[in-house]
């Protein structure tokens, strides 16, 4: 496709408290092969109270100078309202969410934009998930579940997919009026894919890939899942075909975990890692739980 036909591209990144790895995430921006002059950057800080917005900055004053790049911050508002700051302001034909924990290969924003300018009626575009190897056996369990899960190509219109990876046709997410800014915690990405599915537009995996830095501790993985299982409470009350908590369980888990252990050994990873499989994912449906169950006493206590 000839320079001169493609089209522009935003990039959104919502991020808070993400000191430790935004640098490299806005470095594999800048290194996109993609005309950077068709590039615009929007970054929003959801109340950061660590460097990063400082950070954002930093890098900001040198991507000016051939990308488009916007800055905005606010207090604690929440990964909806954030999103739509970026629905709101996009020039791009597409958005290209970016986590300040994520890496992209130098080809990332060109392969999803040739996607989706050849597949009209796509309205949001997964990328697939590639392995960071070197990582410690907690990263890497954490990753290879949704590494599986591309490889094997499973349905996007079952299991709906985040932002993390994602470009969306700017004009699909609009039809459907952005992100719900109530759901402020987790489960804002799924709820708007859902509406824009139901709108008629069509959820596919694209030939590009991108990276995620996981975490590395039981007690991060503690306060991620927690938080999930807060977050995804509110969703569940909203819209109770996206989340079914009798799959969340611990029970549930240990069984997942032994699923996926069968499946990466069909694949050939071979790893003393994979033996914690089945535990790492019951642990991680305990907390889930705990969080659910927590959200949902408090907004007993809210009425």
């Amino acid at each position: 496709m000839a320079k001169e036909n493609l089209p522009l591209v935003t990039i959104g990144v919502c991020v808070r408290n993400a000191a430790s790895t935004i640098r490299e995430a806005i470095e594999s921006i800048i290194a996109q092969d993609y005309p950077h002059e068709l590039i615009e950057v929007i970054f929003v800080d959801d109340g950061s109270n660590d460097n990063t917005l400082f950070i954002i900055r930093e890098y900001a004053s040198k991507m000016s100078t051939k990308m488009r790049v916007k800055i905005f911050r606010h207090k604690w508002r929440g990964l909806g309202y954030s999103r739509n700051v970026v629905v709101k302001r996009a020039s791009g034909k597409y958005i290209v969410w970016v986590d300040g924990d994520m890496i992209l290969p130098k080809d990332h924003i060109t392969r999803q934009a040739k996607f989706m300018e050849k597949n009209p009626m796509v309205g949001i575009g997964k990328a697939r998930h590639g392995l960071i190897y070197g990582e410690n056996c907690i990263a890497l369990l954490e990753n290879l579940p949704f590494v599986i899960s591309d490889l094997n190509n499973e349905s996007l219109n079952i299991k709906l997919p985040g932002t993390g990876g994602s470009i969306y046709r700017v004009d699909a997410v609009r039809q459907v009026v952005g992100f719900d800014e109530r759901l402020s915690g987790v489960g804002e990405d799924q709820e708007v894919a859902f509406r824009i599915k139901e709108a008629g537009w069509n959820i596919e995996r694209t030939d590009a890939f991108f990276y995620e830095r996981r975490e590395h501790t039981w007690k991060d993985l503690w306060r991620k899942y927690f938080w999930y299982g807060y977050g995804n409470y509110k969703l569940f009350r909203k819209n109770r075909k996206l989340i079914m908590p009798i799959k969340m369980t611990p029970l549930a888990g240990l069984i997942t975990g032994v699923i996926y252990l069968i499946k990466a050994f069909q694949l050939n990873y071979r790893s003393a890692c994979l033996l914690i499989f089945p535990l790492q994912f019951a642990f991680k449906m305990t907390v889930w739980c705990l969080g659910f169950i927590k959200s949902h006493t408090d907004s007993l206590g809210n009425k």
